[in-house]
């Protein structure tokens, strides 16, 4: 048994319905983050966004102060145009043309959601509009493969089919995970694989997927802030995500506002 399964935390409705409110709220931070999403406007101000929400609900992002290289600075990650994940919140200032990948944790009754969206700032090429689609495509193929019975396995290879089918890249260095009182719990889950292999899915089972795609390249590398992954190449990429639950009636998207 690999320590990624020792950590599987099976839920029960009771615990569902608080990661369902944790969820809510978090959607509710990330739909005000889109709201506010403009040319000119900094990460920094993103990331004040999210916070004002969590305030008003007395709730904390479990992003904050995560341990790393060094504490992580903001209750979000803000991650641009060639940044895939883990972009620290600051000075920058957004630009038409630009692509904004927002990630964002909420903690409720010691429960966590977990979700993320990439936009465009104003007006975008093509492909990037191409690139979203595909991202979010993939999630939601991911989603409708939440079924107890089926493998990990069988989640990664079908959205590592949809995307590449698509000429674009996916991370083999990050992973959707588990979620339940801790932000990171089991099990894996990759976004490539094989058809019924990897971990067993059963009811119960909190997930957060996370489709991450580059346009040039599956490499990464990470930038001397020591949290940044960006594309190896410097090509645009795009990461949506939610935390799904696995129940008796099929999927069910606990980070949906």
């Amino acid at each position: 048994m690999t320590n990624w399964e020792r950590q599987i935390n099976i839920k029960n409705a009771a615990e569902i319905k608080l990661m369902r409110e944790a969820g809510r709220i978090n959607a509710e931070a990330l739909a005000a983050v889109k709201e506010a999403i403009a040319p000119g406007v900094t990460t920094a101000e993103l990331n004040e966004v999210a916070e004002a929400v969590h305030r008003g609900y007395g709730v904390y992002s479990p992003f904050k102060n995560y341990p790393g290289p060094y504490p992580y600075p903001g209750s979000i990650c803000t991650s641009v145009n060639e940044e895939l994940v883990h972009g620290i919140p600051g000075k920058r200032k957004l630009c038409s043309g630009d692509i904004i990948s927002v990630d964002c944790g909420t903690v409720y009754e010691g429960f966590v959601g977990d979700s993320a969206f990439t936009v465009g700032v104003g007006e975008i090429s093509a492909k990037a509009r191409k690139l979203i689609e595909i991202v979010m495509k993939a999630l939601d193929i991911a989603t409708s493969l939440m079924v107890a019975g089926n493998h990990s396995g069988d989640i990664g290879a079908a959205v590592q089919r949809y995307v590449e089918s698509n000429g674009i890249y996916i991370t083999r260095t990050y992973t959707g995970h588990g979620v339940g009182r801790a932000m990171h719990e089991g099990p894996q889950v990759p976004n490539y694989g094989k058809p019924g292999q990897g971990v067993l899915l059963r009811e119960g089972m909190t997930i957060a997927l996370e489709p991450m795609v580059l346009m040039g390249t599956g490499f990464t590398r990470v930038r001397s802030d020591e949290w940044t992954v960006v594309s190896k190449d410097g090509s645009l990429t795009a990461h949506y995500e939610n935390t799904v639950a696995i129940t008796a009636d099929g999927p069910l998207i606990l980070t949906a506002i």
